[in-house]
C-alpha cells in the first residue's frame, strides 16, 4: 500500500514523504531517474512527483506520468509536468516568488474533501500553468494563480501548485490524507 514520492530536486521533496510518515502513510522517496520497471516492483497505489527548480531536471518524471494508471499527484513542478505531459502550457510566472497564498477551491471533493470554500497555503509562482490540457478541469485558484489546481476529468491524476508539506499550509496534511483515500480506493474497486 506504498505511495512512491519522486524527488526532483526541490527543497521540500523530503518533507513530502516525512508528512506522509507522520501520517501513517506508507511512502518510500526515489529518485526521478529510477526506472519504470524498478517502481513497478514496489506496486505503489499512488504517485506524488515533487517539486524541483527545473523542468530540465525532471528526470523521468514525465514518462512515469504517461506510464502509470494509478493515482498521481503533481505538487509545484509536478503539477507542471503533469500539465506538459497532457499537452497543456507552462510558462514563467509574472509573480516569481514564494507567498503565503489564500485559494478558491472550486471543487470539494476527492482531493480538497473538508477544505472548501478557500485554504491558506504557501505556493510557488516561479513557473505556472497557463493553459490546462482540454481534459482537464480547473479544483481551485487565487489572485496570483489562475490554476492553483486542476484534475483530469476521467482519472486520478490531481495537481497543485503550492506545497501541503510545509506548516505554512496549516491544513496541507488534509491533502494527503484525501490523497491517500484516493489511493486506496482505486486499490479496492482494482
Amino acid at each position: 500500500m506504498t505511495i512512491i514520492v519522486v524527488n526532483n530536486k526541490g527543497q521540500y521533496n523530503h518533507r513530502i514523504a516525512r508528512s506522509l510518515q507522520y501520517l501513517k502513510i506508507p511512502a518510500k522517496l526515489i529518485q526521478n531517474t529510477v526506472s519504470i520497471e524498478e517502481i513497478e516492483a514496489e506496486n505503489p497505489i499512488g504517485l506524488i512527483l515533487g517539486g524541483g527548480p527545473s523542468i530540465e531536471g525532471a528526470g523521468l518524471s514525465e514518462e512515469y506520468i504517461k506510464h502509470f494508471d494509478i493515482p498521481i499527484l503533481g505538487i509545484c513542478l509536478g503539477h507542471q509536468l503533469i500539465a506538459k505531459a497532457y499537452g497543456g502550457e507552462v510558462t514563467t510566472s509574472d509573480t516569481e516568488s514564494y507567498a503565503q497564498v489564500k485559494i478558491n477551491i472550486n471543487n470539494d471533493e476527492n482531493l480538497f474533501k473538508g477544505l472548501a470554500p478557500e485554504m491558506d497555503v504557501w505556493s510557488s509562482h516561479k513557473d505556472e500553468v497557463k493553459t490546462i490540457p482540454e481534459e482537464f478541469e480547473i479544483l481551485a485558484s487565487s489572485n496570483l494563480c489562475d490554476v492553483e489546481s486542476f484534475k483530469h476529468k476521467d482519472k486520478d491524476v490531481y495537481g497543485i501548485q503550492f506545497h501541503p508539506e510545509v506548516h505554512h499550509t496549516p491544513k496541507g496534511s488534509v491533502i494527503f490524507e484525501n490523497f491517500y483515500k484516493i489511493c486506496q480506493e482505486r486499490c479496492n474497486n482494482d
